[in-house]
């Protein structure tokens, strides 16, 4: 159950972005969400700063988008044109204060640890204009968790994406300080790059859609830990009843087990739960083989040909 938190003092006479005002979109991680955000508001016509502390990650987001809009152009989504001024929109840096100068608002995707979050926050807080809102992507903490560290509680909200190339939903979800007003701009914001808006009436961990995947996570993990079966026969039986073409380890492939242990791991020690540790523990042996999902080409399956893509023989 979440506790009651006290309100927060909203600082005075600060001039609020208006979302017909927001120009400058500042990313904050360019890992496979940061770099998906990013080209979805340059398609859209932000002009987008990347920021990372590593030059290599940063390279390899550009070299991610340029991939991720030529899927768009495929699909028909965007003209070559459009992908053309998409690419010219984005410009990456290291340098914090370089990244910070102009934003407008911030979209953060960092690793699911809210000591991070809250730090790297805190950092950006000093650097940003007063009137910069500061969203979060964080997939399922909450952001009361780190909204004093924010410095500015009242422009602080959970904005969550989902894989941009497959869906064009997101969760909209205030914590019981942030202001009104953020609400609405950050929805706005959000319609704007062709989203449709969930707006979450109370704080919930892993929002709406998250909250049920990872229910269907922690069953199917808890299934192989056991050794009830195998990964491939547990896909197999969510595939053949549900007739979809993919299982639950297929999307923790693609969502990438880095991310999936990091959280598993988080509330498995949080909670203390024996079956939690035993599936982080499951989940563990994978990432340190460097078997990371698709990103790498080795997960609970190898890419890019997935035996659950293949019929038996």
């Amino acid at each position: 159950m979440i506790q009651d938190i006290p309100v927060l003092p909203v600082r005075e006479e600060i001039h609020l972005v208006k979302a017909s005002e927001i120009k400058n979109v500042l990313i904050l991680g360019a890992g496979t969400m940061g770099r998906q955000i990013g080209c979805l508001c340059a398609i859209h016509g932000y002009r987008v700063m990347l920021y990372d502390t590593s030059v290599e990650i940063l390279d390899s987001a550009r070299a991610g988008i340029s991939k991720l809009l030529s899927r768009f152009q495929e699909k028909g989504v965007i003209t070559t044109a459009q992908a053309e001024d998409a690419i010219g929109m984005i410009f990456c840096s290291t340098d914090p204060l370089e990244a910070a100068g102009e934003a407008d608002i911030i979209s953060e995707s960092l690793p699911e640890d809210p000591a991070l979050k809250a730090k790297v926050f805190s950092q950006f807080n000093s650097l940003c204009p007063e009137r910069a809102v500061f969203t979060t992507n964080t997939s399922t903490l909450i952001p009361s968790m780190i909204a004093r560290e924010t410095g500015r509680p009242d422009r602080f909200i959970a904005l969550h994406f989902h894989n941009v190339s497959t869906t064009n939903v997101v969760d909209v979800m205030p914590h019981p300080n942030t202001s009104p007003e953020v609400i609405e701009l950050v929805e706005q914001f959000a319609r704007s790059l062709g989203q449709i808006v969930i707006s979450l009436k109370r704080e919930n961990h892993g929002y709406v859609f998250n909250a049920m995947l990872s229910s269907l996570f922690s069953s199917a993990l808890a299934l192989a830990s056991n050794g009830v079966a195998t990964v491939e026969d547990i896909d197999r039986a969510w595939m053949g009843v549900m007739h979809t073409p993919i299982g639950p380890f297929g999307i923790m492939d693609r969502v990438g087990l880095t991310t999936v242990y990091t959280i598993t791991n988080y509330w498995a020690k949080k909670t203390g739960d024996a079956q939690a540790l035993a599936n982080a523990e499951f989940l563990r042996k994978y990432v340190e083989k460097g078997q990371l999902g698709v990103k790498s080409s080795h997960g609970f399956y190898q890419y890019p040909n997935p035996s659950f893509d293949q019929s038996e023989g």
